[in-house]
């Protein structure tokens, strides 16, 4: 009976230990409101209108300049995307369907395989797959009039004719994280959806799986603890890993809940 005891306290005190660590421990973490959908007026909008659209579109939500930048080189430089479309199609490793330089941009953003530079596809391939995921898909998830929209932009970037025509019989939802009445999202409940929802494979493998972009934690958790995780994710740029460019968003940390950050945490110190 003794014994009995010691074991309920001890166990009583250990649940008491972790549900206050779990309350008080753990950093509060206050995300940024979802984005709301706004409906554009493509009918009223000018092509310089529709230029600057695409702009901030490569430059926020379709997460472009992630990999392609001049940082990293992970990923080609697109500033003459524009001019060099229409050499790719008579290049003799090329697997798509697009018969003129804006088709070639469209497909290079849905179908990022029809065609991979020299040099930047996945490791093993011989860059006949790309490592990019289509801007469709995820949590990038670009609309068609979107995608219009960013092949204008690189279009203008490189100083060709922009060809695009503003679609005028649609009303495109744009993410506007600026609004202020927000309603909070509905937390994820698994490691699984926190991967998926923060498109983690994109850069990273699990298991075995996903892309080169970024270190591979397949086997994080046997090299690295809870707290280095954590701050990994909260504030990437407090230690860069080596031979890695310091390319992940600093922005998790406004967007992640606290028990999603544990989820994917705990996850993560699992993959041994």
């Amino acid at each position: 009976m003794k014994h009995f005891l010691k074991v309920t306290i001890f166990s009583l005190l250990m649940i008491g230990f972790f549900a206050g660590f779990s309350n008080y421990g753990i950093p509060e973490i206050k995300p940024a409101p979802p984005p709301v959908e706004e409906k554009l007026d493509l009918g009223a909008m000018t092509p310089e209108q529709f230029i600057i659209l695409g702009e901030k579109l490569f430059n926020g939500k379709g997460t472009c300049t992630l990999c392609h930048n001049d940082v990293g080189g992970r990923a080609p430089l697109l500033e003459r995307a524009g001019i060099i479309a229409g050499e790719r199609l008579s290049d003799a490793r090329y697997q798509g369907r697009a018969t003129d330089a804006q088709e070639y941009l469209a497909e290079s953003l849905l179908e990022p395989s029809a065609y991979v530079v020299a040099g930047f596809g996945k490791a093993g391939s011989g860059d006949a797959v790309s490592p990019m995921p289509s801007v469709t898909a995820g949590s990038i998830g670009l609309s068609e009039v979107e995608v219009s929209a960013v092949i204008a932009y690189l279009q203008d970037l490189a100083g060709v004719e922009v060809t695009v025509e503003i679609p005028t019989d649609v009303q495109t939802p744009v993410s506007d994280s600026d609004a202020p009445d927000a309603a909070p999202r509905v937390a994820l409940v698994s490691a699984d959806e926190v991967i998926t929802k923060f498109s983690c494979v994109t850069c990273h493998k699990m298991s075995g799986e996903g892309g080169e972009l970024g270190p591979d934690l397949s086997r994080i958790g046997a090299t690295r603890d809870l707290a280095y995780l954590r701050r990994a994710i909260l504030d990437p740029a407090a230690e860069i890993a080596d031979g890695f460019p310091p390319i992940m968003p600093p922005t998790y940390a406004g967007e992640i809940y606290a028990g999603e950050l544990e989820l994917l945490v705990q996850y993560l110190a699992s993959l041994r």
